[in-house]
């Protein structure tokens, strides 16, 4: 048995050595942290790293150091499994996260299954706990182990047609993704050939990374395909791909193989797919795997009329495996120019839009001296503000002061 006692008693001075750190306890009550210390205590394992449970100690711990197992105490949870799903964004998924609790319900379970946690049932003896622990340093080892379904979030950002925004939109829920939510994650730009993803993103030399021949047939594992990111930020990567003698299929397929490796490293990957690329309506319609999808328009009609396109792919899907979607309208022309109305856009989806963003005037000279849309005081950083909070399955409503702070000073 691959016993949890023999490893950490090796992580002797883990406060001086980062990477000697295995297990890390964010408690909510002085109880759970004195079991487990006792407890670990107990049987001669180094105790774990004890922190209080606050987000921006998980953020702060997360950011700078390592563990193999992060426990988490919910005993002061009203709905375990929103919060678990609302900090899950937070933890590496390379480690294995174990949830502690007091719902004795099979749904919390399956709900905290589904998410790649583990649950252990409050209260619980010494023995329990560490046979628990160390059951599932066992488990780590085995390929379908529950913390090995922790994978990436796929957002489509998809375009309805060129213009109307998919590619800043995509750079700005990335860099919110990474840099105010502090979620790892990967940008994979869907156009091979040309695109102007690093200009939104303000990288200067870029270049997209070029599939040299016979790497199609190689198996790609994770140092490959790290090899093919271009890094902007500790938590933010993008993947831009180019090769000239291979045909689009082959692209496809490379593509999603370097996704399906990369899942298991980050919490996030943000596709951009604009309708330039000619992807959109692609009869593969890769962006139908995502978990949310994100259909960008502008209020023109034939831009409506694509719109309504994809809205009736993604409801032909069974209910079951349909993703989350949201209809976002970006102004790119004063609101006065539209050649359709809010209501009218709506009647056509026959669903609300959820999302609009307003003209931005000086949109070129923002992006080209590099700033971020969404850290300005205005109103489209309010609504892409917003957009992030949607997709990490926030209630923007109950946010509606917080992003009213961000443009009352504008």
């Amino acid at each position: 048995m691959f016993e949890l006692t023999s490893i950490l008693k090796s992580g002797k001075n883990q406060d001086n050595h980062n990477d000697q750190i295995k297990t890390v306890l964010f408690y909510q009550t002085k109880q759970c942290k004195s079991l487990f210390e006792e407890s670990f205590r107990f049987e001669g394992i180094t105790v774990p790293i004890a922190i209080e449970n606050k987000d921006d100690n998980i953020i702060e711990h997360v950011k700078n150091k390592s563990a193999e197992i992060i426990i988490i105490e919910l005993n002061k949870s009203k709905n375990l499994v929103a919060d678990a799903e609302r900090i899950s964004h937070l933890i590496p998924t390379e480690s294995a996260v174990v949830i502690v609790g007091a719902e004795d319900a099979m749904s919390t379970m399956r709900g905290l299954k589904k998410l790649g946690f583990y649950y252990l049932f409050w209260p619980a003896t010494k023995s329990e706990l560490v046979e628990f622990v160390n059951s599932i340093y066992d488990e780590r080892e085995r390929p379908f182990s529950v913390s090995k379904g922790r994978k990436a979030k796929r957002i489509s950002i998809v375009g309805a047609k060129g213009g109307v925004g998919t590619t800043m939109v995509t750079a700005e829920l990335s860099c919110l993704l990474a840099e105010t939510r502090h979620s790892s994650s990967i940008i994979v730009d869907h156009n091979y050939n040309s695109g102007n993803l690093d200009i939104m993103l303000g990288i200067n030399k870029f270049e997209k990374k070029k599939v040299q021949k016979g790497a199609l047939s190689d198996n790609l594992d994770v140092s490959s395909s790290r090899s093919l990111l271009v890094k902007k930020s500790n938590l933010l990567s993008i993947l831009s791909i180019s090769a000239e003698e291979f045909s689009y299929g082959e692209m496809v397929d490379y593509r999603r193989s370097i996704i399906n490796v990369m899942r298991s490293e980050c919490n996030f990957i943000v596709e951009d797919i604009s309708a330039s690329t000619g992807q959109v309506f692609d009869f593969n319609n890769d962006w139908m795997e995502s978990d949310c999808i994100v259909v960008i328009t502008n209020a023109t009609v034939s831009s409506l009329r694509d719109a309504g396109r994809l809205n009736s792919i993604i409801e032909a899907m069974p209910t079951t495996e349909r993703p989350r979607v949201f209809i976002v309208v970006n102004h790119t022309m004063p609101e006065k120019y539209a050649s359709v109305s809010s209501d009218e856009i709506e009647k056509f989806l026959k669903r609300k839009v959820d999302l609009v963003i307003p003209y931005i005037k000086d949109f070129s000279d923002v992006i080209l001296d590099g700033k971020r849309l969404a850290a300005r005081r205005h109103r489209s950083a309010m609504v892409l503000n917003q957009l992030s909070s949607l997709v990490l399955g926030e209630d923007i409503n109950a946010k509606k002061s917080f992003f009213k702070k961000i443009v009352s000073k504008g």
